[in-house]
C-alpha cells in the first residue's frame, strides 16, 4: 500500500502530539512492507527532501510574503501532490483537521481527515479560534472524503461544534510503542519525583500543577516537579509562560519545580522510569499520547477528568482522575499517590494492562491498515 501522509511538524521539526503519532505509524508501515510519503510546510528556506528510516519526508518551503502565503502555499502543496501522483501515486491521504484546506476536492485520492483535536475543537476550551480559521476548517473536512477520530470525545464533539450531521466517525486510538515504553527497574525511581511532559502552556494544565506544589510539599516533603516540554507564549503578557510560572512559584519553593526544556522523545523512557507519579491535568485533549505512554511505563498516573480523560483512565483502577482547573484536587491526587506505595504499584500494573489491551502499537497498526483498505474499497466502488 502507498500511504500519504500531510503533517506540518514531522520529528524532528517543532512538534506535538499530531507529529510523534505520525512518525510512529509511518515507521511502522514501511516496517510491514508498505510505502509511506509524508509532506507539509515548513518554515525552511528551500524545499528539503529525507529518508527516516524508510519513510519519504518532504518539507515544502512556507511562503513569505504577506497576504499572498497562503496562495503561495495551496500552489506549491497542491503542485507537489500531483507530481507525487504522477510518478508514484497514492492509495490513501491522510492529514489531520485543517490540512485539506489547501487540497483541491478533485485529487484523486481517497482522503482521510483524522481528528486530533482541532481549532472548532479548542472553541470548546473558552478559546475562539477565529472565524477565518473555523472557515478553513470546515472547508477541510467538507474536501475530506473519510472522516475518523483518536477518541469519542473528540469526534462527538467536533461532530456537533462544526455541525457535522450523520457523517460518520471511526475511533481510532492513538497507538504506544510497548517495547520503547516499558516498565523499568522500580529501583530506578526517585522517591516524590513527579513528571509533567507536554508543552508548557495553559491548555496543558501547568499553571494548575505548579499551584497545587505548596500543598503538595507541604504533604510530602521530598516532592519535586519536573516539567519536560517546549516554552510558549503567554497570551496576556506576550512573555514567556515558563517564566510567568516561575514567578508564581514561593521562593521557598524555588528549587521544587525544574523546567527542563524540550528533549527527545527517545529520552523519555529513562526520565519516566525516575518518576514517582507522572502527572497531566490538562484542560482538554483529544487523546493524549504523553498519557498512554505513562501508562505503559506502568507508572502512577493522575491526568484530567476532562475530555477523553475516562476513555483513557479508569479512575481507581489504572490511574486517577483530577479536575484540572483546581489546584487543590491536584495536589489530593498527587499526595495520595506520593504517600501510598502500594497503590501506585497497583494503579502502574493495571496502567500497563490497559496500554497492552487498548493502545498497542502492532494492534493498532493493523487496525489503521484495514481502516485504509476499507477507505479505498469504498473509493473504488463509488467511482464504478
Amino acid at each position: 500500500m502507498r500511504i500519504g501522509f500531510l503533517c506540518n511538524e514531522y520529528p524532528p521539526a517543532r512538534h506535538g502530539g499530531i507529529g510523534s503519532f505520525t512518525q510512529t505509524l509511518s515507521r511502522e508501515f514501511v516496517k510491514l512492507g508498505h510505502s509511506v510519503t509524508v509532506v507539509g510546510l515548513y518554515p525552511i528556506p528551500q524545499d528539503t527532501r529525507e529518508d527516516d528510516q524508510g519513510v519519504r519526508v518532504e518539507r515544502l518551503a512556507r511562503g513569505a510574503v504577506p497576504g499572498l502565503r497562503m496562495l503561495a502555499n495551496r500552489i506549491r502543496l497542491q503542485a507537489r501532490l500531483t507530481e507525487i501522483l504522477r510518478d508514484c501515486p497514492l492509495d490513501v491521504l491522510e492529514g489531520a483537521e485543517r490540512s485539506f484546506f489547501l487540497v483541491s476536492r478533485a485529487y484523486p485520492v481517497p482522503k482521510i481527515l483524522r481528528m486530533h483535536g482541532g481549532y472548532a475543537y479548542l472553541k470548546s476550551y473558552r478559546r475562539n479560534p477565529g472565524r477565518f480559521l473555523y472557515v478553513q476548517e470546515r472547508q477541510s473536512f467538507a474536501t475530506a472524503d473519510h472522516i475518523c477520530a483518536v477518541s469519542r470525545y473528540v469526534g462527538e464533539t467536533t461532530r456537533q461544534l462544526l455541525h457535522l450531521g450523520d457523517r460518520r466517525i471511526d475511533v481510532i486510538l492513538n497507538p504506544v510503542d510497548l517495547d520503547m515504553f516499558r516498565p523499568a527497574d522500580p529501583g530506578l525511581e526517585d522517591e516524590g519525583r513527579i513528571l509533567f511532559v507536554g508543552s508548557v502552556m495553559q491548555l496543558k494544565g501547568i499553571r494548575e500543577l505548579v499551584d497545587a506544589m505548596p500543598r503538595v510539599v507541604a504533604g510530602h516533603p521530598s516532592a519535586r516537579l519536573f516539567v519536560y516540554g517546549n516554552d510558549s507564549i503567554h497570551a496576556e503578557t506576550g512573555g514567556s509562560f515558563t517564566q510567568f510560572l516561575r514567578d508564581r512559584i514561593p521562593p521557598s519553593l524555588a528549587d521544587r519545580v525544574s523546567f527542563e526544556g524540550k528533549v527527545p522523545r527517545h529520552l523519555l523512557p529513562g526520565l519516566m522510569a525516575r518518576a514517582s507519579v507522572c502527572v497531566y491535568p490538562s484542560h482538554i485533549e483529544a487523546l493524549p499520547i504523553a498519557w498512554v505512554e505513562g501508562l505503559a511505563m506502568g507508572k502512577a498516573v493522575l491526568a484530567s477528568q476532562t475530555g477523553p480523560g475516562p476513555e483513557v483512565i479508569e479512575h481507581g483502577v489504572s490511574g486517577l482522575l483530577c479536575d484540572p482547573h483546581n489546584p487543590d484536587s491536584i495536589a489530593d491526587g498527587i499526595l495520595r499517590l506520593l504517600n501510598d506505595a502500594d497503590l501506585r504499584r497497583r494503579l502502574g500494573r493495571a496502567a500497563r494492562e490497559r496500554a497492552e489491551r487498548l493502545f498497542s502499537l502492532n494492534t493498532l497498526v493493523r487496525e489503521n491498515l484495514e481502516y485504509y483498505e476499507r477507505c479505498i474499497r469504498e473509493g473504488r466502488q463509488g467511482r464504478n
